[in-house]
């Protein structure tokens, strides 16, 4: 087996754990479209149980607060794998289970509007003890909605 297809499957089963495994990420909708060490894109669409305020019909704050948090945790999970010695399914798991959220930061720029939400995020600080992510979201127009900036705790 080559390195690229342990590595496909290994991306695979990381997606599948953070989309199908993670109740909340499935209910709201969350797919990780794209990720590596230093960036990562997360999308979803607008589903009616999403609205936070039924007159302006517009995405609950909640909502945009943890697809932020997301995109921050899958960008800071990635660059931890990146920086193992050996990649292995056991090695991740122990990386991957020392990973939380110290602390985030949300700002709420627009409301929430749009048929399909794309939040990416990439990597400020990566450190032994923790990591920082800077992240936005945008509707599928490029409306930027929000941003927001998150300290993990990664070791």
């Amino acid at each position: 087996m080559s390195a690229n297809l342990k590595q496909e499957q290994m991306i695979e089963k990381l997606i599948h754990f953070w989309t199908d495994n993670i109740p909340f990420n499935k209910l709201i909708g969350l797919t990780v479209s794209k990720f590596d060490c230093k960036t990562s894109e997360i999308r979803f669409a607008w589903q009616q149980q999403l609205v936070g305020n039924p007159l302006q019909k517009i995405l609950h704050k909640g909502v945009t607060a943890t697809a932020l948090d997301f995109a921050g945790g899958v960008v800071v999970a990635a660059n931890m794998i990146e920086q193992l010695e050996h990649k292995t399914a056991e090695s991740i798991q122990q990386c991957l289970s020392c990973l939380g959220t110290i602390d985030l930061r949300t700002d709420y720029l627009l409301p929430g509007r749009g048929e399909e939400f794309i939040t990416t995020a990439h990597i400020i600080r990566s450190g032994n003890k923790v990591a920082v992510a800077r992240m936005e979201l945008h509707n599928e127009k490029g409306d930027h909605i929000a941003c927001g900036t998150a300290t993990y705790l990664v070791g």
